[in-house]
């Protein structure tokens, strides 16, 4: 990206790697989160167990208070420790790798949709070894989600 900065937070089923909701933010602040949290909430069900890392707008009371309202299990990655996270962080390296740094955005503005048509992509059509070269969508639909992780 020419100038500015996004974050982009993603809720994921662990089981099929499908990004169930994502949002994209300027700032670091927990909104954008329960956003993409209640999003997934109304559409997927409540998974028992929510895992994420330590992250501000994770430990937040706006987003854990979601987490409690449902009486979802929160589970934390140990602090620094990224592979606690495993789940997560291929699709982070997929879309910066498949999509953020191939399109470098003029702007700030064109990252949502970019993102939004990559990660459309990511669980429709993208298989994954991990998956035995099916879809995240193939895998969810056909199999019972386990759980989600953001």
């Amino acid at each position: 990206m020419a100038k500015g900065f996004v974050y982009l937070v993603a809720i994921v089923d662990w089981f099929s790697r499908k990004v169930l909701a994502w949002r994209v933010s300027i700032t670091m602040e927990a909104g954008f989160c329960v956003e993409a949290l209640e999003e997934a909430l109304a559409r997927y069900g409540k998974p028992e167990i929510f895992n994420t890392d330590q992250g501000s707008q994770f430990t937040s009371q706006a987003f854990t208070s979601v987490l409690l309202r449902e009486e979802i299990a929160i589970s934390m990655d140990g602090r620094g420790a990224w592979w606690d996270n495993v789940v997560v962080e291929p699709l982070w390296r997929s879309v910066k790798y498949e999509e953020v740094y191939l399109h470098a955005y003029a702007a700030v503005s064109e990252a949502p949709a970019s993102i939004g048509r990559y990660l459309n992509f990511y669980n429709a059509r993208r298989p994954h070894s991990s998956l035995g070269a099916r879809t995240p969508d193939q895998t969810y639909f056909y199999n019972l989600p386990m759980a989600m992780a953001a």
